[in-house]
């Protein structure tokens, strides 16, 4: 399933938040997957943790931050979440992000990589960039994506 269908099956598509804090931001993406039955509420946690020992490894120049977890932390089914910022906050001690994908994933392959592969393949469309940084609500996501 792709990233588009895994997102709108898990209505975790959110658009024009305002948050200053990357905890906080974390356990806002978290929550719809968390909603749906695809996380367990020790996932985010586990992402913070991970976050405070490693850094921000998942903020991408690009301004997209990925921020995941191991399988084991609990991850229920494969997910993903969407959060568009207003503005581009730091996490931790990384750069700027304004593009927030959480995912989850069972295990180290299967649809998880194809979700990250058009993911990449977002980051280096410019004008899918673009647009997703002017959109204002999650139809307009969907339509892009």
């Amino acid at each position: 399933m792709a990233i588009k269908e895994l997102l709108i099956e898990a209505q975790a598509i959110q658009v024009g938040i305002r948050e200053t804090d990357w905890k906080k931001v974390i356990r806002l993406a978290a929550q719809p997957l968390v909603e749906k039955g695809y996380i367990l509420p020790s996932y985010h946690e586990a992402v913070i943790k991970n976050t405070l020992e490693h850094g921000a490894y998942y903020v991408f120049e690009e301004g997209v931050a990925m921020p995941h977890a191991r399988p084991e932390c609990g991850v229920i089914k494969n997910g993903f979440s969407l959060v568009l910022l207003d503005e581009p906050i730091a996490f931790a001690d990384s750069g700027k992000a304004d593009i927030v994908i959480m995912f989850a994933a069972c295990d180290s392959n299967g649809h998880i990589e194809e979700g990250i592969r058009a993911i990449v393949n977002l980051l280096g469309d410019d004008d899918v960039m673009a647009k997703l940084r002017r959109a204002k609500v999650k139809e307009e996501v969907i339509a892009i994506l």
